[in-house]
């Protein structure tokens, strides 16, 4: 398991021929830098002299230290140089053997090809980190283990400590590293909840995991149950190339707001949109949808005891068309919205068939919904060749509406340039 630490943060650093292990640097969630902003990466220098969290703001920070350097994201270049480090981990392993777990991190299955490059597994390793840090500037984390589970925990709970950034764990290791680990959540896959659950069973430690009655831990948790009580013995029969498909595809999008909406028709303003972008990707890969999902909550969280909100679905005849999936994502937000503040809005559409299979309409004499569908695809070929801004519609003009303003966003952050 390989992951680039800081990863946002050393690129910055790298384009700036600054040490990302030395320098104090922080990028910001917005372009701007300003004070209402989070702090969406920052090198380890920067987090270990302010404190910075996953939910720091930028007006926590102070604001006349002249070491710190505030930076604005660019996740066209954070794609690109994560593009590059992978290409080099296909020197070392096949293609096939390679899974990418997230932008920073990724899977090695390196069982048949590590001897092609070094006496030993961390030799290898070393041999990878000396050549992403020479050509692309980023520094690597590596956990080695006889598992994927072993290599992702020997990469958070020993690797990112080590000076080398390079730790191994097998099988015989579990009761020396892994079962004197004593915060639950601090492992791979035990979130905070769960631990919570765990404690109220007198489970508090990974020993006390692998020690506990494991059909009591399937009776508690369910299938759960069974994966939690392997992590506490460093099972994993997963193979990096046997990659997994869903059974039931489905395509959405969600979007944090701004600011806190409260104003009914600036709401609407948005699910309008993002019903348009759902519906465009339906159309792109040929399918139509007959079940919305529509979700909708505060910054509380469903979870949350405090949440305010509301997650519907609602089944209907076969679509990918603007107008109807509009309609029925406000029918649902209207029949279910309380009045509540809203701070995220979430759409999925699933329950796929071919688009070339439709509902026939015997009063549709006028051939409307043909109408409608030529009208979408030719918006979608403009917005395409062009961009989305190149057309849009006369609602993304009023307030509370946001497409305009995240057209040129990547994962929901300024994509930048390239620096090239």
């Amino acid at each position: 398991m390989i992951d680039s630490k800081s990863f946002y943060a050393s690129v910055e650093c790298a384009i700036r021929g600054l040490n990302p292990l030395k320098a104090i640097l922080v990028v910001m969630s917005t372009e701007n830098n300003t004070g209402d902003g989070l702090v969406l990466a920052s090198s380890p220098m920067a987090k270990k002299i302010y404190g910075i969290t996953n939910v720091t703001r930028g007006s926590e920070l102070p604001q006349d230290d002249e070491r710190l350097l505030k930076v604005s994201p660019h996740m066209n270049l954070y794609i690109k140089k994560n593009l590059e480090i992978n290409e080099i981990f296909e020197r070392y392993t096949a293609p096939i053997d390679i899974h990418p777990y997230s932008i920073d991190e990724s899977f090695l299955d390196m069982t048949e090809s590590w001897r092609l490059f070094g006496d030993t597994p961390s030799e290898v390793a070393r041999k990878i980190q000396l050549e992403v840090r020479k050509k692309v500037g980023v520094y690597l984390t590596v956990g080695i283990g006889d598992n994927p589970l072993l290599a992702k925990l020997a990469l958070d709970i020993e690797a990112k400590h080590n000076h080398s950034l390079i730790a191994e764990w097998h099988y015989e290791d579990i009761p020396d590293k892994l079962w004197t680990v004593k915060e639950l959540s601090s492992v791979w896959s035990i979130g905070k909840r769960t631990s919570e659950k765990l404690s109220a069973l007198g489970i508090d430690t990974i020993y006390d995991l692998a020690h506990f009655n494991p059909y009591l831990l399937k009776e508690k948790f369910g299938k759960m149950g069974s994966q939690l009580f392997a992590i506490s013995w460093g099972i994993d029969r997963s193979i990096i190339k046997n990659r997994y498909h869903s059974k039931e595809k489905s395509y959405g999008n969600s979007q944090v707001l701004p600011k806190t909406y409260r104003n009914k028709e600036e709401i609407e303003a948005v699910l309008k949109e993002l019903s348009e972008q759902v519906a465009a990707r339906l159309r792109s890969h040929k399918v139509a949808t007959r079940t919305i999902s529509l979700g909708v909550r505060n910054s509380q969280g469903y979870g949350s005891k405090k949440s305010k909100g509301f997650r519907h679905s609602l089944t209907i005849d076969a679509t990918n068309r603007n107008t109807d999936i509009k309609k029925y994502v406000i029918e649902i937000f209207e029949k279910n919205w309380k009045k509540e503040p809203v701070r995220y809005l979430e759409l999925s559409c699933s329950n796929l068939v071919d688009d070339k299979y439709e509902q026939l309409d015997l009063f549709d004499i006028d051939d409307h919904k043909k109408k409608l569908k030529i009208l979408d695809t030719t918006v979608d070929i403009i917005r395409k060749k062009y961009g989305f801004t190149s057309l849009v519609k006369l609602s993304s003009k009023t307030k509370g509406a946001t497409a305009i303003s995240r057209a040129g966003l990547v994962g929901g952050h300024a994509g930048g340039n390239t620096y090239e």
